[in-house]
């Protein structure tokens, strides 16, 4: 069997856990059998994965108002993915994300490929996209629902994905496949290094709270920056923030962030996206790592700070009750939201207050959260293997290329 990957995001242009997934699994998959990665944006080959192809766009003189422009260029390299490459012998097009359904859909339109659909997120139960996308928001739900709902298999990366999937789409039971992210654990593990923590100026002397991800409504960045103020003042707070979805919230965040300074200094943000020899880092040195997520089908964020032995406090939502074990690995906290759509919290205040109560409450005993980082390493290492979650994967395309 070959597979086809159409993805937004890889490596060395990966913003997301969907393209982290992609990175893991195909390299994984390539080990048992033929690989195939379409990406966006074009680049050089890799030396090690001469099976990855890239697709530019340059969409600078579109007339179209700024934010149609990422919706239009993903739509023309979906076009290109179909027009540019895909070989006679691909027996399943795997598509990653709504950038590259459409791609998906012509595959299976055009030349007859069965088509997989991972669900790393869906885009009803992301209404703030519009804020990002204005009315292209609608085209990608069109286009989510479309390639989704004439998928020949739907891969949801946990339990809640797939609830959410059925009660959302009209899909067979029947098609919806639960696999799970992964982890390395041998690439993921603890990391006695602080040159990091001195280039962005923050004391390894003193324990420190981490939040690692991008600026956007989804990671609930700004809940978490709320909650400092109600944070006990003995040690640090970082946050490695980058990558705001729109300029609206790159300035509320920098005033909420900007508002807790005026009361507390050792608050440490690194305003950009950082490589992973960093990231190993910072996750190995926290004392706590904190996820305030308002949505999130899995939370391969906790995997990986879990993989490096730190305790995690988490929102209680999506994926992430099925990654974080609460009282063993870390404190789930509930959002307390007022219907089943993941727009806020019923009360952001209080959710803030939560958090801030249960990330006090591991920093005041190392002991505790020491041993949630030993139960959390093991928890990753025994449950999350990339190699298993490959086998599972290629067993799925079996079963479709015997229909």
């Amino acid at each position: 069997m070959k597979s086809l990957f159409l993805t937004n995001e890889y490596p060395p242009l990966t913003y997301g856990g969907a393209g982290v997934h992609v990175d893991y699994l195909s390299r994984e998959l390539s080990r048992i059998m033929d690989v195939q990665v379409f990406a966006f944006d074009e680049r050089e080959p890799l030396p090690d994965r001469p099976w990855v192809k890239g697709f530019g766009f340059d969409g600078s003189d579109l007339p179209c108002p700024k934010n149609l422009k990422s919706v239009f260029g993903a739509l023309q390299r979906c076009l290109d993915f179909n027009t540019s490459g895909i070989a006679p012998d691909i027996d399943v097009v795997h598509c990653h994300t709504w950038y590259t359904h459409f791609g998906g859909i012509l595959a299976k339109l055009n030349y007859g490929i069965p088509l997989v659909v991972t669900c790393h997120s869906l885009e009803p139960l992301r209404p703030w996209k519009r804020e990002q996308l204005s009315r292209g928001y609608d085209c990608s739900l069109w286009v989510e629902k479309t390639a989704l709902e004439m998928a020949d298999a739907v891969v949801a990366v946990s339990q809640g994905t797939k609830e959410d999937v059925l009660r959302l789409f009209n899909i067979p039971e029947e098609r919806v496949h639960i696999i799970y992210n992964g982890i390395d654990p041998d690439e993921y593990r603890k990391s006695d290094s602080t040159k990091a923590l001195l280039r962005y100026g923050i004391d390894p002397q003193t324990p420190f709270v981490l939040f690692v991800g991008r600026i956007t409504r989804q990671k609930g960045i700004i809940h978490l920056v709320n909650a400092i103020r109600h944070m006990a003042p003995d040690y640090q707070v970082v946050l490695c923030a980058g990558a705001p979805d729109t300029p609206e919230i790159a300035a509320e965040m920098k005033q909420a962030v900007d508002a807790v300074r005026q009361t507390r200094e050792n608050v440490v943000w690194i305003d950009e996206m950082v490589d992973k020899a960093t990231v190993y880092e910072l996750y190995s040195q926290a004392a706590v790592f904190c996820c305030p997520s308002i949505y999130e089908p899995f939370g391969i964020i906790n995997l990986e700070a879990m993989a490096c032995e730190t305790a995690v406090v988490a929102s209680a939502v999506g994926g992430i009750k099925e990654v974080v074990v609460h009282g063993e690995t870390g404190y789930l906290v509930p959002l307390k939201q007022q219907s089943e759509s993941p727009f806020e919290p019923s009360d952001p205040e209080q959710f803030s207050r939560d958090l801030a109560e249960r990330i006090n409450e591991l920093m005041a005993n190392r002991p505790l959260r020491e041993q949630f980082g030993r139960a959390g390493r093991a928890r990753a290492v025994e449950q999350f293997s990339w190699a298993s979650i490959a086998a599972q994967t290629r067993d799925l395309y079996a079963s479709l290329s015997k229909k």
